[in-house]
């Protein structure tokens, strides 16, 4: 069953009020909705924002029956080339918050884990397949950076582009990913870009947000016919 799993209710409304047969499930601070898109069963849920939110959801998820996850959400802009807009693609994911060099670990490592999360290939170009089908955006592979901080100066930026070759920078890919690894569930990671982050988020919200709800409602779908066509 694929999950679909966004941070903020605006990144899965189109989403919802598209599922059909819906069954929404009540846990400790986080409901899934159950039920039907485009004629495949699917889990829906809204996770809310930063790791510890997206971990516990997305364990959630994996326990009520998620065999591939996809998250789907805004992020700030650290790739150069990117724009208000354009479309980022996991290859993998980083948690550039974490730092325990001071015990001969590199930066972003977290002690027994991998360095980096690589996004499921299957999933990841189903996704790219998708995302180019969304008229007049750029769509970008790259690293996607994780952290409980909110990436707004150049400095900030030019620290994630320099150490970990980041693409975007957001709050909650990593964990799931972190999550979908330990437990070997394919995932992958698409990103709107809401800002660019040496800047700041000086986007108005209310304009940009319904067009990420619209081009995450187009890319899921998009995937989801990919991912059920005959061979």
């Amino acid at each position: 069953m694929l999950a679909i799993m966004g941070a903020m209710d605006e990144e899965i409304e189109l989403l919802l009020a598209d599922l059909r047969e819906r069954e929404d499930v009540t846990l400790p601070g986080v409901t899934v909705h159950r039920g039907v898109l485009d004629g495949v069963p699917v889990l829906l849920t809204r996770g809310g924002i930063g790791k510890v939110n997206a971990a516990m959801t997305t364990t959630y998820l994996l326990v009520h029956g998620a065999s591939r996850v996809v998250f789907t959400g805004v992020a700030g802009g650290v790739h150069p080339e990117l724009r208000v807009g354009d479309i980022v693609v996991s290859t993998d994911l980083v948690q550039h918050d974490v730092d325990v060099t001071p015990l001969g670990y590199e930066v972003g490592t977290v002690p027994g884990e991998l360095p980096a999360w690589p996004a499921d290939p299957e999933l990841r170009a189903a996704a790219v397949r998708a995302a180019q089908a969304v008229e007049g955006v750029q769509v970008v592979e790259g690293r996607v950076a994780s952290g409980d901080q909110f990436i707004a100066s150049v400095p900030g930026v030019t620290r994630l582009r320099e150490t970990f070759g980041a693409a975007c920078a957001e709050m909650e890919g990593a964990a799931v990913a972190q999550v979908c690894a330990k437990a070997g569930v394919p995932f992958v990671v698409i990103r709107s870009v809401s800002d660019t982050a040496d800047t700041g988020a000086d986007v108005d919200y209310r304009e940009f947000m319904p067009r990420v709800a619209r081009h995450a409602k187009q890319v899921v779908r998009g995937m989801l016919a990919d991912l059920t066509a005959a061979p």
